[in-house]
């Protein structure tokens, strides 16, 4: 048994060595629990086997990269050799060059929509935590008012089949305002603690903005990509006359770019929860702050070496999953906006129930995926092992009943699309000022504005993923040794005993 030393130097409130709670309802929950503490390396954590798992992922995400880095290489080639298809920055700028496809002008405006991505990414996370719980009670608001507006456009549009659905979204989220409503004191105090440990390790941030640049430079070689790819196989463009062009080779290259670039983002996003929870937040849970000592010598270097290399092929494989699902919404949403612009409302509102489905899937595989993520980072398992033990943990513990009622992911999960928003907003804006010569009748708005959008929201997310890591290792440290946090976060443990009694058992009492 691991005995931790019961003097102390006195240390951050978030992880004081010793609990002493105060008198009330909870306290035999804690009031024995005198400092014994089970081996942080009990089971393998924190000392991995040295084995490569998912091999076949790892080697499936290596090449999908190696054939981005190809598709890439031959069109940007063209792309740069025939001068970016004219184009520039500003207004005088996009007057000039092609007037066929997406040129440099497009380039500049979506490098600026990264740079915004990543200042307002910054200045959500900043906001969140200096105004926690306003900020929660407003992500509240404007998802009932998002609900709200979506459906009376729906109505005003004449789509049906939409404004049923979300009719019927839009009243059940009026109503279950006032039982979220209830749910912030927790979900606020949850947030308090994570971003005070990040606070004390530094490496969090180092991390999260490590992150943020990746996805936001991979976001630029993509936005590069995708414009080079129209500007070499659009039909009419200068490169065909001597490369065969048409719309559908245009049309399964972007697929295959978005795909990806979904992909790698999603791999990206899920290395740092990795190295978050086996670095950091794993070591302050199980070993405490490292006022104390015993933590061992760089977490977070270890972890990022376990989730880059040993791990990558498990966490390919669960982001993979994902990636499809979010493919498969796509597609849906295409046939359901065609098939209502070509007046046939059935077809539309089975392909909008289809999607609906198929969305609900995927925030159940995303959901339950972080989880596994965090044994993957703490233990080493291979992806299907983390899935099936942390399915166990949670129903054995239910955790999964808090992991529920808590607003913290929704809370980050709006500030992304609050952001990707912002940024979709930003690019429309640029091209009505702009008025760029290759979009004088509007056809390349949407792809452009979508671009937009999917570059603010992935790189909010990257950097929220920073905040959600913390809380993921907190509920999975609940569900292994919940008697840990009484001492590291006595509050937190008191709050989440008197709510959720059901997962603080097993904690010693008198």
């Amino acid at each position: 048994m691991y005995q931790q030393v019961s003097e102390q130097p006195p240390g951050p409130n978030y992880g004081q060595p010793g609990y002493y709670p105060p008198p009330n309802a909870y306290q035999p929950y804690t009031q024995s629990y005198n400092g014994d503490v089970k081996n942080p390396y009990d089971g393998g954590r924190f000392k991995p086997k040295k084995t490569v798992n998912d091999p076949i992922f790892l080697i499936l995400f290596v090449l999908q990269l190696l054939g981005f880095g190809a598709v890439s290489g031959i069109s940007l080639s063209t792309w740069i050799s025939q001068g970016g298809l004219g184009g520039g920055l500003g207004k005088s700028g996009g007057q000039t060059g092609t007037a066929v496809t997406l040129n440099r002008s497009t380039v500049y405006l979506l490098l600026l929509v990264s740079a915004a991505a990543i200042l307002l990414s910054t200045l959500y996370l900043m906001l969140t935590r200096i105004f926690t719980k306003i900020v929660m009670h407003i992500t509240l608001i404007l998802s009932i008012a998002l609900n709200i507006g979506i459906c009376v456009y729906y109505w005003i549009t004449k789509y049906y089949s939409g404004a049923i659905i979300f009719t019927i979204i839009a009243v059940l989220s009026i109503f279950s305002y006032f039982g979220f409503r209830s749910r912030i004191p927790l979900a606020s105090l949850l947030l308090q603690v994570v971003m005070d440990v990040s606070k004390h390790h530094l490496s969090v941030y180092a991390v999260a903005f490590a992150a943020l640049f990746v996805q936001a430079a991979f976001a630029v070689w993509f936005t590069f990509t995708a414009i080079a790819t129209y500007a070499k196989w659009t039909p009419g463009n200068p490169s065909c006359d001597t490369s065969s062009c048409s719309s559908g080779k245009v049309a399964g290259l972007i697929f295959f770019e978005a795909f990806s670039f979904l992909w790698t983002s999603q791999v990206i996003g899920n290395v740092a929860i990795s190295t978050l929870a086996g670095g950091p937040y794993g070591s302050w849970y199980y070993f405490g702050p490292r006022e104390l000592g015993e933590m061992p010598k760089h977490p977070t270097l270890s972890a990022f070496g376990r989730a880059s290399t040993l791990s990558l092929g498990s966490i390919a494989f669960g982001s993979l999953i994902v990636t499809l699902l979010d493919l498969l919404r796509l597609i849906l949403n295409a046939a359901q906006n065609n098939a209502n612009a070509e007046g046939h409302p059935i077809e539309a509102c089975l392909a909008c129930c289809a999607a609906c489905f198929v969305g609900i899937v995927e925030n159940l595989v995303e959901y339950f995926n972080r989880y596994a993520y965090i044994e993957i980072a703490l233990y080493g398992k291979p992806y299907i092992a983390a899935a099936k033990d942390t399915w166990r943990l949670f129903k054995d513990r239910g955790i999964d009943a808090l992991i529920n009622d808590s607003l913290v992911g929704m809370t980050l999960m709006w500030g992304a699309y609050v952001v990707g928003i912002l940024c979709s907003l930003f690019g429309y804006l640029y091209l009505r000022f702009t008025a760029p010569s290759y979009n004088a009748s509007g056809q390349y708005t949407a792809p452009i504005i979508l671009f937009s959008f999917f570059i603010g929201m992935v790189c909010c997310m990257t950097i929220s993923s920073a905040i959600e890591a913390g809380v993921s290792t907190i509920f999975v440290g609940l569900g292994e040794d919940p008697q840990v946090l009484a001492i590291r976060a006595p509050a937190l443990f008191s709050m989440i005993a008197e709510a959720y009694p059901d997962v603080t058992r097993g904690v010693p009492s008198v």
